[in-house]
């Protein structure tokens, strides 16, 4: 809960639930279903009213804020660095490549192990 509560941009409506969630770090589904669930149990006049005033009252989501939180993604990454975006891609494909070859190089030692030889021929004799 170290997260302050805003209004997210990541919203359907005033993004009060997708802010909860992102407050106490929970799923925004639970958030909203549990809305739900307290709008059926209470005949749906409060919720609406209390959903508009958590809106008012609520302050909406920084600029900055989701930028930081963001999940890595190249593309965005790439044009949206100031910082000598040529060494910073270049890096990052290095990077990329380097998990592509150590994963080969599990396979290639998974395939190429004689255990894995004998079970293909154990199993072609089917």
């Amino acid at each position: 809960m170290s997260k302050p509560l805003y209004r997210s941009k990541n919203r359907i409506v005033f993004g009060i639930c997708q802010g909860l969630a992102d407050h106490f770090d929970l799923s925004v589904v639970w958030i909203r279903l549990g809305l739900v669930a307290i709008s059926l149990f209470t005949g749906f006049f409060p919720f609406p009213v209390l959903y508009a005033i958590a809106a008012l009252i609520i302050k909406p989501e920084p600029e900055g804020l989701r930028r930081e939180e963001r999940s890595f993604c190249y593309e965005e990454d790439y044009f949206e660095t100031s910082d000598s975006p040529r060494m910073l891609s270049l890096r990052r494909l290095k990077n990329r490549f380097d998990s592509i070859e150590s994963r080969i190089r599990r396979m290639e030692n998974y395939v190429t192990n004689k255990s894995y030889d004998w079970e293909r021929r154990f199993n072609a004799g089917k």
